[in-house]
């Protein structure tokens, strides 16, 4: 513990967590205050409150945080994984997680692949792409549509409220809500019928294969799997698409990376991994504490919630040593906190990390030289971040 506590305003939409004052904030002492309760700053104690059972997921209080106390979107919000905690959790695991097992999403691999390079063979010849618009966001849409066995055509506007249903995360929640709402609707409307035709008419997808679920003990209702299916698509795709965006960002500051990631494609696991543990999308993981809890002197009452700052201690150099920069030669890192951890670790994770090292090393080949082509627009880095826009250039294929 320290004599002086750190305050940073988590709640202030320019407030940036990767700045100097957090990293300050780290060298004073392992936590900070902030208006969302304690921040957790160094890898050990993050790592270890992620895991610790005395804690539960504390996202279902976050519409409340924001003065949200009814409605449509705090309802569905609470019935998500992200909200549902104990037996009800475990269950709905282990009849969603089927679907997403390692072996199933390697499969598809060469799929991604193929995707990847239709997209790059759009705007490789001009040397110049605006990333969001005309690769991340595409390539994270349609590889949503192509789980769900959804029509390709779909996926601008399933991506169209997959955004809007993504401003969940952001620390502007309140303002955005009639958006939001907007999109919980409509998604959820098409995704009931896209399982009631899967009801009718089965196919080797991944709706089907959660209906078989279902089916087969009852043990899923309708409600779960459209609650699961809409969280999914606004989960998954909004952030692979910011992920994706924020790797470009973080290999353009490391050029030399870059091109050894064109060279050596087989790094494109080693890329996701660094990528999420220097510039992580879910920029914090909330916890809630179940009873008063003493954690390394510090007193959580029961409620109290606690916010562990991924980026922070993703770069802690108490775990990362000396070589904690971003670096994909570097082996055995401590695991990142990007997917979470404990029994609310991720449970789309093997998509997001075949689907982004699928793509990077073919970005990295077919984008020699790349490099900002301008400002671009962002998220606050807050909340859930990422590009909004991202023009950049680079050596066009002669």
């Amino acid at each position: 513990m320290t004599d002086a506590v750190q305050h940073l305003d988590l709640a202030d939409p320019a407030f940036d967590v990767t700045s100097e004052p957090v990293l300050e904030a780290r060298d004073a002492g392992w936590y900070a205050e902030t208006p969302y309760g304690w921040a957790i700053l160094r890898y050990e104690e993050g790592t270890a409150v992620l895991k610790d059972r005395r804690f539960q997921q504390g996202n279902a209080r976050w519409p409340a945080q924001n003065g949200i106390h009814d409605g449509p979107w705090q309802q569905w919000w609470g019935e998500t994984l992200l909200s549902i905690e104990g037996d009800d959790n475990l269950r709905l695991r282990r009849l969603l997680g089927p679907a997403f097992r390692s072996r199933t999403i390697e499969a598809m691999r060469p799929q991604f692949q193929a995707l990847a390079n239709e997209l790059i063979d759009a705007f490789a010849p001009r040397g110049r792409v605006e990333f969001v618009s005309e690769f991340a966001e595409p390539y994270a849409s349609r590889i949503f549509c192509l789980l769900l066995g959804l029509p390709d055509e779909q996926w601008p506007q399933v991506a169209h409220w997959a955004d809007d249903l993504g401003k969940s995360f952001g620390v502007n929640v309140k303002s955005d809500l009639p958006r939001i709402e907007a999109a919980l609707e409509g998604l959820t409307e098409y995704i009931e019928e896209v399982i009631a035709d899967r009801a009718a008419n089965p196919r080797d997808d991944l709706v089907t294969t959660l209906l078989t679920a279902h089916e087969s003990d009852d043990a899923l209702s309708r409600r779960e799997l459209s609650v699961a299916l809409v969280f999914l698509a606004f989960a998954g795709m909004e952030t692979t698409r910011n992920q994706l965006g924020l790797a470009m960002q973080t290999f353009l500051a490391h050029p030399d990376q870059w091109a050894l990631l064109a060279a050596r494609p087989e790094l494109g696991g080693r890329a996701v991994e660094e990528v999420m543990r220097v510039n992580p999308t879910v920029t914090w993981v909330t916890r809630e504490a179940i009873d008063d809890v003493d954690l390394h002197g510090l007193l959580v009452p029961k409620g109290g919630i606690v916010q562990v700052l991924s980026h922070a201690i993703g770069t802690d150099p108490r775990a990362m040593g000396e070589a904690s920069d971003f670096d994909l030669l570097v082996e055995d890192r401590p695991l990142h906190a990007g997917f979470g951890g404990g029994v609310h670790h991720c449970i789309g994770h093997f998509v997001a990390r075949t689907d982004m090292s699928a793509a990077l090393p073919l970005l990295a080949r077919r984008m020699p030289g790349a490099a900002a082509d301008g400002p671009g627009e962002w998220l606050p880095v807050s909340g859930n971040t990422g590009p909004i826009r991202f023009p950049i250039r680079f050596r066009a294929a002669s």
